[in-house]
């Protein structure tokens, strides 16, 4: 049986685990897809054929000699470039690694090759995954599929660009303050933040002040509960697959697009109304559907601030490649040199009291709609600023108004494809983000597949 163009995951995995497709085959083509488009995109920092194949072959031998294989097998899925893989490039997105190879695989990676998966490559990300946007140093920026004038969004633009532009199915990701969910915006995919502390780091990598998550970026909701399956064994709520057969009942779901950690974002017309449509759209579905309101003042933020910027002093570079660095790493490790213990406690007692405030103004909302961002995807260089860090940094903020406070308070969020709009001639898509309740993320998936199932999006971008 021919292999079909732009297959999910969960059926590449059944095929090959049933022998009607060649998990090789199957490698050939998604490497030569990532050959053939990546010159554009600007997705992958490292192509791996000899490491997918490799491990193509040994799942075809498994499968013919009636062994059983993983959730994964045969399913080409990059490794973002921030997490290590032993043998690979890891360069974090940084001149100031050039040259470094993995000396060990990161958990999180090795979970998902243990899978089954293929690793064809390390996607591309921003200087240690920073910014909101991929247009790392020495490198072609990573664009949009829908719009190569458009930046891919980041920081897992790399893996986003892959999934959108049909190369692969799934793509590991990671979020810290919307680095999952902006992209799958910008390239109109699926990208879930899960909750805090569902999928675990250690041994390899220690989960910090918690902002960061580890995840997937999908074209459909069910290739999203395949992977944080496979991300999280021990989570409680069994199999997010599986569970996505029940419906989510019928939930009281809040909405607004007033922005949270920026008093100055300005809101695109075809954000607000994307919002306003998949409002409509829940309230169609037979849920409640009632105003939201703000998750925080602006000012609350500064713990995020702090703690990211002392998250980049921390990084263990050597003095000699300091000047490599991009202007943004290095003003934010110079910022984050002057926060002191005691400021850093404060920081991490405010972030407690800020999950706290936000579980008291979103009490008895089962999720809350905002846009995923405040204008549509980026162009390329339109948020960098390379002679103004602050400015930069700022400009982010604007963008991505909502992202972090899933982040601060260790919710599920997820970013969905449903709308698109024509921008200036252009159809691009617009997300939308539902944000649910701590440690509900089966839940927040089974709405998410009731609207897929209800709205569903295209499953590549257009010319993929």
């Amino acid at each position: 049986m021919s292999i079909r163009p732009h297959a999910s995951a969960v059926e590449t995995a059944r095929r090959v685990a049933a022998g009607e497709w060649s998990a090789v085959e199957v490698a050939r083509t998604a490497l030569a897809a990532a050959e053939r488009l990546d010159p554009v995109l600007g997705a992958f920092a490292a192509i791996t054929p000899e490491r997918a194949l490799a491990q193509a072959a040994a799942v075809d031998m498994a499968v013919a000699t009636g062994k059983q294989v993983g959730p994964l097998a045969g399913v080409p899925l990059p490794i973002k470039e921030l997490a290590e893989v032993e043998g690979l490039p890891f360069e974090a997105g940084s001149r100031a690694l050039s040259g470094n190879v993995g000396a060990r695989t990161d958990t999180i990676a090795q979970r998902l090759i243990d899978a089954g998966s293929l690793t064809i490559g390390k996607t591309s990300a921003p200087e240690f995954g920073f910014p909101a946007y991929t247009e790392p140093a020495g490198r072609i920026p990573t664009v949009s599929p829908w719009d190569t004038r458009r930046g891919a969004g980041g920081s897992s633009g790399g893996a986003a660009a892959a999934v959108a532009a049909g190369i692969v199915p799934i793509a590991h990701a990671s979020d810290g303050g919307g680095s999952i969910r902006i992209p799958a915006a910008s390239c109109g995919i699926v990208g879930l933040k899960p909750s805090r502390g569902v999928v675990s780091t250690l041994p390899s990598r220690t989960p910090g002040p918690g902002l960061v998550c580890d995840g997937v970026v999908t074209r459909t909701v069910a290739d999203t509960a395949l992977g944080i399956d496979v991300l999280a064994p021990d989570a409680g709520w069994g199999s997010l697959l599986a569970s996505l057969d029940r419906e989510p009942g019928r939930l009281r779901i809040g909405v607004t697009t007033e922005p949270v950690i920026s008093d100055t974002a300005p809101v695109h017309g075809a954000c607000v109304e994307a919002v306003l449509t998949v409002g409509r759209w829940l309230a169609d579905l037979g849920h409640e559907v009632v105003d939201a309101p703000r998750a925080f003042p602006a000012e609350r933020w500064a713990a995020f601030d702090a703690i990211w910027c002392t998250g980049a002093a921390s990084l263990p570079l050597p003095p000699e490649v300091e000047h490599l660095l991009t202007p943004m790493t290095t003003w934010l490790r110079e910022r984050g040199r002057q926060v002191s213990g005691a400021d850093y406690a404060r920081a991490e007692a405010a972030l407690q009291l800020l999950e706290y405030e936000v579980e008291q103004n979103w009490f008895g909302l089962d999720a809350v709609l905002t846009p995923t961002l405040a204008q549509p995807p980026a162009f390329v260089g339109a948020l960098r600023n390379d002679s103004d860090p602050a400015a930069d940094f700022a400009a982010q903020a604007d963008h991505t108004p909502w992202t972090s406070v899933a982040n601060l308070t260790g919710r599920p969020s997820i970013s969905l494809p449903l709308v698109r709009s024509d921008i200036d001639g252009v159809t691009l898509p617009i997300g939308t983000m539902l944000t649910g309740r701590r440690g509900l993320d089966d839940t927040l998936l089974r709405l998410a597949a009731q609207l897929e199932a209800a709205h569903p999006w295209p499953l590549v971008a257009p010319g993929a």
